[in-house]
């Protein structure tokens, strides 16, 4: 089987975006696997699959981890599909509506070329995350072996846990971040968000992602990370993310409300893959 594809990115948070509408596309986890792998495939954070939609929206959206795992959003994912779709004529709207496997998002195409997208109202209840844990808070204490750690827990349409450190540099990511995304408190996984707060308009994150191990950017992290801080009173209602591989915009005006995500795509290259 060969499939054309496009590498894509979004601040460094990069795909490879697969055309199944206009070419037939099935894919195993093994092959998923290997077009992720940076050695022997094309090298990505996810997979990321344009269909047909099977309701009312324009497009539908797949997003495939590295590990061969389907997830169910991707923020920086959601804006390189959005180039994607204008860039190879599949719409001409701005504002297009699609389905995800974590509800319905709304991105737009802005006049100065970068893309917003509505991520959706965010959740708080534990059985939404999914998190196991007897209510709503807006902190819980997560037990790692030796020690206990204070996390905000909130589902961007994926599930995220937020922790507030002092330095990015020195954040445990890799060896705390693996143990969080499969603590058993978490039945689907989770990633992990490290947010350093400058001030109330600007944060730093790394996030270990769920499937990928560290990532640098993730959309959904850096809106839940967000969320997070301006539920504690820490953050204004629009705040700066800077993240390894570059800068977004989140907005949240607050409970009830949708949260906002604005920031570029890249095309990096498009070519043909035999599998």
């Amino acid at each position: 089987m060969t499939l054309k594809f496009t590498k894509m990115h979004g601040i460094g948070n990069d795909f490879v975006v697969i055309d199944a509408i206009n070419q037939h596309v099935s894919l195993h986890p093994d092959q998923l696997r290997l077009l992720a792998d940076r050695h022997f495939g094309i090298g990505c954070d996810q997979i990321l699959l344009v269909e047909k939609a099977t309701d009312k929206a324009d497009f539908r959206y797949r997003i495939f981890n590295a590990d061969g795992g389907e997830v169910e959003q991707c923020g920086n994912g959601a804006r390189c599909f959005v180039r994607y779709v204008h860039d190879h004529g599949l719409t001409k709207k701005k504002l297009i509506h699609i389905e995800t496997l974590g509800g319905e998002i709304s991105p737009r195409l802005e006049a100065n070329g970068e893309i917003s997208v509505n991520m959706g109202i965010p959740k708080f209840e534990p059985v939404d995350i999914p998190f196991t844990a007897k209510k709503n808070a807006l902190t819980h204490l997560l037990d790692l072996d030796d020690k206990k750690v204070e996390i905000s827990v909130v589902s961007i349409g994926n599930p995220h846990a937020v922790r507030i450190i002092q330095s990015i540099s020195q954040a445990p990511v890799l060896a705390e971040g693996a143990m969080i995304e499969c603590h058993p408190h978490f039945p689907n996984r989770v990633n992990v968000g490290y947010m350093q707060i400058i001030d109330r308009n600007y944060i730093k994150l790394r996030v270990y992602e769920r499937g990928s191990g560290e990532t640098l950017a993730c959309g959904t992290g850096a809106c839940a990370a967000v969320v997070a801080g301006i539920r504690l009173k820490l953050l204004t209602t629009n705040v700066k993310v800077s993240t390894r591989g570059g800068d977004l915009i989140i907005r949240w005006e607050g409970n009830g409300q949708p949260v906002w995500m604005t920031g570029p795509a890249v095309t990096v290259f498009e070519g043909e893959i035999n599998l």
